[in-house]
């Protein structure tokens, strides 16, 4: 139970303060967060993040799975012993009823399927042109210690135009000249205005073999339109397209960590990835999700992982159980405080690295994404792992006798139901209340544990 309310907790509270520092941009008039723009620094008040309606539904949806909780806790907040296994039956039922309705949710709208499809193919898109870029290069793009190659980047006056993007490693702004004396960049701006239009941008995608993906190309024009044109002039400067190449790439390291190797196979690595990300997904538009083959096949998949998941959660509850207890023993520790920080910190640790990543690309969208999932995993944390936990109290005949938790869980989760649900910009000072939720949570559960003795 201790590793159920820390996880709760670490993921509304570090991790989604961490979310808006990291995904933090510049607020515009109208107080929304400017896409990759971030020119005030550490602004509490004049920059923050900014998410779509659909992320505030998954707030809401979070805020009731809290209602299992309160079912188990009725009699405790009574101060009765009668109905206790009955209202742990109760709140059993509502538990795997809300697992079942979440999952139908999902299903008949299907927002965060599709929001991930998108992304995922935009990022197959980025990957695509670095390798096509590396493809056609004439020497490696970068060092063995990971560094840009700048000989290969200095020799942009021999490339042919297939090599525009062989060329946009610069790692100080002084390399930006040589895109001004690069008769490749006069080739792909073919109305030699010194930028690329969107019509430009349009033709090098086309150009590009994306076999692996099928994909609206307007819509892919326009996202990296998106990413490049920080100017919002509607077409792409020579500046602007040397910087987004820099965040492509520095986007692509983190995901493939460098290591010595060769560029090519780095970006060929970095460019599998995506692809493998991709086919996880519905192979569909960005648009719409179309029905998927034998359907039947799809749902008894699913639901065969949500039991094997939940029973592999049951078998090995009582190990777990008894390892916290032997390290709390052997350092001196309470046990709870090792499942609720040091566990949580452990189990949580590659969705804590694939949030703060997304919302390091500081667009709506990906924010979007990363909080919508921090709420998603907060409300399976309510509903499938809570149900595990009180299946094994109902059957085993325990006691239920977890208030301190139980009320920490409700604290948290309740405020920033509260907080996000009826508000789309977030600006920085609220990760600061975020935060502070982290160190009251342990300081009330230790005065109720210790002081009151309710553990």
């Amino acid at each position: 139970m201790g590793l159920l309310a820390g996880s709760t907790v670490f993921l509304l509270t570090l991790l989604w303060g961490t979310c808006v520092v990291v995904g933090k941009c510049d607020l515009g008039p109208g107080r929304e967060a400017v896409d990759v723009t971030d020119t005030k620094g550490f602004s509490l008040t004049g920059t923050g993040v900014t998410t779509d309606v659909q992320t505030s539904y998954a707030a809401r949806i979070m805020g009731l799975s809290v209602i299992p909780f309160i079912i188990a806790q009725f009699p405790k907040m009574l101060k009765t012993h009668h109905g206790q296994r009955l209202a742990m039956l109760l709140a059993l039922v509502v538990s795997f009823a809300l697992v079942l309705a979440y999952c139908l949710y999902q299903v008949f709208q299907p927002w965060i399927q599709r929001r991930k499809l998108a992304y995922a193919k935009h990022k197959h898109v980025i990957s695509g042109i670095l390798r096509h870029a590396q493809m056609q290069s004439l020497g490696r793009l970068l060092n063995d210690d990971g560094t840009p190659n700048e000989q290969v980047i200095r020799k942009c006056d021999s490339f042919p135009l297939s090599q525009l993007l062989s060329v946009v490693w610069p790692v100080v702004r002084s390399l930006a000249h040589c895109f001004r004396s690069c008769r490749l960049f006069r080739k792909i701006d073919m109305d030699e205005s010194r930028s690329l239009s969107r019509a430009e941008l349009h033709a090098l995608i086309v150009g590009i073999n994306f076999e692996e993906v099928d994909f609206d190309r307007t819509d892919a024009v326009d996202k990296v339109m998106d990413d490049f044109d920080t100017s919002r002039n509607d077409v792409v400067e020579e500046e602007e397209f040397v910087q987004g190449m820099r965040k492509w790439l520095d986007e692509a390291r983190r995901s493939v960590p460098v290591g010595g190797a060769f560029s090519s196979k780095f970006i060929h690595e970095y460019h599998e990835r995506t692809r493998q990300e991709h086919d996880e997904l519905v192979d569909r538009s960005d648009e719409a999700v179309e029905s998927v083959e034998n359907p039947g096949w799809c749902i008894a998949k699913a639901v065969a992982l949500l039991l094997l998941g939940s029973a592999a959660a049951a078998a090995f509850a009582d190990p777990l159980v008894d390892a916290v207890h032997g390290f709390s023993n052997a350092t001196r520790i309470p046990s709870f405080f090792i499942s609720f920080i040091a566990l949580p910190l452990a189990t949580n640790s590659s969705e804590a690295v694939s949030a703060i990543i997304f919302a390091s690309r500081k667009k709506q969208r990906t924010c979007s994404l990363t909080f919508s999932e921090v709420y998603g995993g907060v409300t399976m944390n309510n509903t499938l792992c809570l149900g595990v936990f009180l299946a094994l109290i109902y059957f085993r005949n325990l006691t239920w006798d977890f208030s301190s938790e139980v009320l920490i869980i409700l604290l948290v989760c309740v405020v920033m139901a509260l907080f996000t649900s009826f508000r789309t910009t977030f600006p920085l000072w609220t990760c600061l209340v975020a935060y502070t939720l982290y160190p009251l949570s342990l300081i009330i559960v230790y005065i109720l544990d210790y002081v009151f003795g309710w553990s």
